[in-house]
Order: C-alpha cells, then sequence, then structure tokens
C-alpha cells in the first residue's frame, strides 16, 4: 500500500517541482545538461541584496536606450528587449553565471526571463514590478551623468489637477500593452464628456521623479480627481463602463 501511494503522488510532486518561475520564490527546473536552474522573481530589496551577493553577474536592463538614459541601476547593460539584436547580445553572456533582469514594471523582464531560461541560462533573478518598485523603494539610480531627471513637477502636476471639471489622469508608458487597450477609450472620453472632464495622461517613462512622489509603482494607473481631492484611483487594465461610472 506504501508503495502505491508514492506511485500515485510521484507526477503530483513532479508538477510543483517544475513550476514556472513567474512567482516570486523559486521555480526550479533542470536544464538539459541535468544541471539544475534557479529562477526567482525578487521584490526591490532582495534584488538589492543579490546584486551585493554577485558582484560579478551580468545585470541586465532590458528597457529603450530613452528609458535607460532617464535613470538605470548602477552598473547595468541595456539591451532592449524589443530589439532584433537582443537574442544575438545575450548569446555573448555564459549561460552558467547569474544573470539579473530588470524593466520599467515587470513585463520585459518577465517575458526576457522566460527567454533566457527556454535558451538554456541555468540562474535568472527578475526584479519583480521592475524599476518602478525600485524607486518606490527609495532605492539608488543612476543617469550616468551629473544632470538631475527631467520630467514634470508635483507642483505642475498639482496645478493640473486643480481645475473646476473632473480631472481623469492616466500614468502610461508606449510599450505597456493594456495602456494602449484603453487609449482608445480614454480619447473618446476626453472628446465626449468634454463639458465636465479633462483627461491627463503622463508618460511614466518621461516622468519617473513624478511616478515615484505619486507612489505609482506599476502601470497603468488612473486618478480621478475633484475640486482638487483623489477621489478613485485605479491600477492595471479596466473597461470604460467602470471609469465613466467614477466621472
Amino acid at each position: 500500500m506504501t508503495k502505491l501511494l508514492a506511485f500515485l503522488l510521484a507526477p503530483s510532486l513532479l508538477l510543483f517541482g517544475c513550476s514556472s518561475g513567474q512567482t516570486q520564490d523559486v521555480g526550479h527546473g533542470k536544464a538539459s545538461g541535468g544541471s539544475l536552474v534557479i529562477s526567482k522573481q525578487l521584490n526591490a530589496q532582495e534584488f538589492q541584496q543579490k546584486i551585493k551577493e554577485l558582484p560579478k553577474a551580468t545585470l541586465l536592463d532590458v528597457r529603450t536606450p530613452q528609458e535607460f538614459a532617464n535613470g538605470h541601476l548602477a552598473h547595468a547593460l541595456n539591451w532592449d528587449w524589443n530589439n532584433r539584436e537582443f537574442k544575438k547580445q545575450v548569446a555573448q553572456l555564459d549561460k552558467t553565471e547569474p544573470l539579473l533582469v530588470y524593466c520599467l514594471s515587470g513585463g520585459r523582464s518577465g517575458a526576457a526571463m522566460k527567454a533566457l531560461e527556454r535558451n538554456g541560462f541555468q540562474e535568472v533573478y527578475e526584479l519583480k514590478g521592475g524599476i518602478m518598485k525600485w524607486r518606490s523603494a527609495g532605492l539608488p539610480e543612476t543617469t550616468g551623468t551629473a544632470t538631475a531627471t527631467s520630467g514634470m513637477t508635483k507642483a505642475e502636476f498639482d496645478a493640473l489637477t486643480a481645475n473646476d471639471k473632473v480631472v481623469l489622469v492616466d500614468f502610461y508608458a508606449d510599450w505597456c500593452a493594456p495602456c494602449k487597450r484603453m487609449k482608445p477609450y480614454l480619447d473618446e472620453i476626453s472628446k465626449d464628456m468634454a463639458d465636465r472632464v479633462v483627461v491627463v495622461r503622463i508618460d511614466a517613462d518621461a516622468n519617473s521623479e513624478l511616478c515615484k512622489a505619486m507612489g505609482v509603482d506599476a502601470l497603468p494607473v488612473l486618478h480621478v480627481y475633484k475640486n482638487k481631492q483623489l477621489t478613485w484611483q485605479n491600477t492595471g487594465y479596466i473597461g470604460k463602463e467602470r471609469v465613466v461610472a467614477q466621472l
């Protein structure tokens, strides 16, 4: 009976052992050569600690060069995930050495981590929530120059929301798929409800300091202001009807 129970449980144990690396903790598996594959999502503090533990590991920023120039983690390489040269670039790396990867909010780095795993990289760590979570935690970054990052100030943002009309603020990024899905109906609201609603769209990539000040650490994010007061907010994709109901 004991042997039969062990036999029945074996497939379930294998399924749990091959779980995806898209959880915050560990996803372990076996590479084709039989070596252990480590795949982890780490929060900002854990990611910072892992950088300290692995000073020689490759730190990879998979955002665009423009995003990278506005602020990045020290000593990071910038290889754009959406560039067709990405595969050739990572092919230069030693697949047996640890690799740390991040983007703005996690979408591109998550896809990159899966691709790296499929291509035989044995130890990959991803910054969960991207550099937005890093910034929200108050951790250091660099622009590589002495100049400050540009973008809208908090005072300028407050001035935009000081309006007699309802103000709908959309924090977005050009690469963000949910943001792209929401843009058409936000444009419709801006046109059809222009008599009582003002739609303000803020590019998170170009306004990193404002996002940090506002606590915006994921995308997309919507805010509704009435009489200068924040009355409603939402993170992630949401349909038009639910947004209109808040206006």
